[in-house]
């Protein structure tokens, strides 16, 4: 189960495909832009939100993911009644669908929680979203947080349990174990680390993106969650990016990761050398990418590690500056600004690239130990699912 987030699609089908794999039948409910990715996985797809519009439940509450809050308590016996007619002998979500350990709990299934986040524990998270400046927390999610009290037994409920919806039985963590740090682990036990990453099979060989005889091919691209809260900024950022480098002798490409921008945000991007797209195949991109501009996504960063790109770091929000100080700390990346959405000037963009240049030897060995740890956490994947499995296997010997 899924409610929303491209990122978090990506990190469930590697589990959908391991579990393919093992010859179970896997259903993915979930919205149905996702539909071809889970297929692709190897399982069916249901629309989980069929009759149970997001919008008719709440259409207020910020962050947007406080929403699925109240779509739980909405939706609960809806959903229970549908997924029990699939006779499932386990749930797997992502941590943002709260009406999925509902529904578990309903019928008394195992869950496999999947993080989609870097070293979210809850406490630490929903301190800071307490004080944090977007939320606005609706009448109705309020109420559906004493519904989902009182009436389904969940004694966490809140406005933020998004973040605070871990599993009793297993939890699946979406980076190799050197990016939590252990003095986090236990928030997340029973814990173990699958990655975000999907096998790359045979690939057919794709058109080149950047064009040959140019300077350094540096990639620019801030995710798809970025614009529902900070458009402004990005677009602040980007517009600096394309004056810093337009008319150098890079050649740069943004993607837009599918965010309609009007004709004058797309003029003011207009520069040489500088191609804006309204998406990419970002695998394909980085496997040419000389550097790669960031805001630190889960599947965007170890999606650079895997193709051995250097980062300079620009996060917005949420566990993104975490994982940019992370990947600093590692010496995988190189900062472009001191704060989250900070207003950047064309001279700062130029000394980035100038220390990464100077410590690119040291950048590139250090994505070489990254990538090892990318690998031994796949290769470990088999162990996994066989605790996946078991909690299956345990659930059907006790009846």
């Amino acid at each position: 189960m899924c409610m929303e987030g491209v990122g978090h699609i990506q990190c469930l089908l590697p589990i959908i495909d391991g579990l393919r794999r093992r010859g179970c039948a896997v259903t993915a409910m979930t919205k149905p832009e996702f539909a071809p990715l889970v297929r692709d996985a190897g399982a069916d797809f249901v629309d989980l939100y069929d009759g149970c519009p997001l919008d008719a439940a709440d259409d207020e509450s910020m962050p947007v993911p406080s929403r699925f809050v109240t779509f739980a308590a909405t939706y609960a016996d809806t959903l229970t009644a549908r997924v029990e007619a699939l006779s499932p002998s386990l749930v797997v979500y992502d941590t943002f669908t709260v009406v999925a350990p509902v529904i578990a709990g309903a019928l008394r299934l195992p869950t496999v929680n999947v993080s989609a986040n870097h070293a979210a524990v809850p406490e630490r998270v929903i301190a800071a979203l307490r004080v944090d400046e977007r939320v606005a927390t609706s009448a109705a999610c309020h109420r559906a947080v004493g519904m989902l009290r009182d009436e389904h037994g969940i004694a966490n409920a809140s406005p933020f349990m998004y973040v605070d919806n871990l599993s009793p039985h297993l939890n699946l963590y979406p980076e190799p174990a050197e990016f939590l740090p252990s003095e986090d682990r236990a928030a997340f036990e029973p814990v173990a680390f699958f990655g975000c990453l999907r096998d790359r099979g045979p690939e057919p060989a794709a058109a080149p993106v950047f064009r040959p005889g140019r300077g350094p091919r540096v990639y620019v691209s801030f995710g798809t969650v970025v614009w529902w809260y900070f458009a402004e900024a990005a677009v602040a950022a980007l517009e600096t990016l394309a004056r810093a480098l337009g008319g150098t002798d890079a050649d740069v490409v943004i993607s837009l990761g599918n965010h309609p921008l009007d004709e004058d945000a797309r003029a003011a991007l207009a520069a040489p050398g500088v191609r804006v797209l309204d998406h990419v195949d970002q695998l394909a991109v980085l496997d040419e990418a000389d550097v790669f501009v960031t805001h630190h996504g889960i599947n965007s960063t170890h999606e650079a590690i895997r193709a051995g790109v250097p980062m300079l770091s620009y996060p917005f929000f949420g566990d993104q500056p975490d994982l940019a100080r992370r990947c600093q700390d590692l010496g995988l990346a190189v900062p472009l600004a001191e704060e989250p959405r900070a207003a950047i000037d064309e001279q700062a963009v130029h000394r980035a690239l100038e220390r990464l240049s100077r410590e690119r030897t040291h950048v590139e060995t250090r994505l070489a130990v990254a990538q090892t740890w990318e690998a031994a956490t796949i290769a470990r994947r088999p162990e996994v699912l066989d605790r996946v499995v078991a909690l299956m296997a345990d659930r059907e010997r006790r009846g």
